[in-house]
């Protein structure tokens, strides 16, 4: 069994924290339609400090939705090629699948 995740990997020069500010501003939006207990229990993220890039669980439907407006804020905040947005699969131990494999990932279009 895998979960879905996405893997927005930031170039140099975006903030990550600016970045992880406007994923805490996602959630936000997105409690206004699940509400606040829902996200807190749903939604998941990790920062990768040492890639530059922010790690987000979309494996349940307020995940999905964090995932959708993050994209959308970023669009808007950056220009589209100050970051690159794709799934990564993981295990159904948590484990993200190793990056060096291909197979593992899959290129999204930004607008997902």
């Amino acid at each position: 069994m895998t979960a879905e995740v996405y893997r927005f990997q930031f170039e140099s020069t975006v903030s990550l924290t600016e970045a992880e500010m406007s994923l805490h501003l996602a959630m936000f939006a997105v409690e206004g339609l699940f509400g606040e207990a829902r996200v807190r229990l749903e939604m998941g993220y990790r920062l990768d400090e040492p890639g530059h890039a922010i790690l987000v669980d979309a494996g349940t439907e307020v995940g999905a939705a964090v995932v959708k407006v993050y994209t959308g804020l970023l669009l808007r905040e950056h220009r589209a090629n100050a970051f690159r947005v794709c799934r990564v699969e993981r295990s159904s131990t948590g484990a993200p699948a190793p990056a060096a494999d291909p197979g593992n990932t899959a290129a999204v279009p930004a607008a997902v």
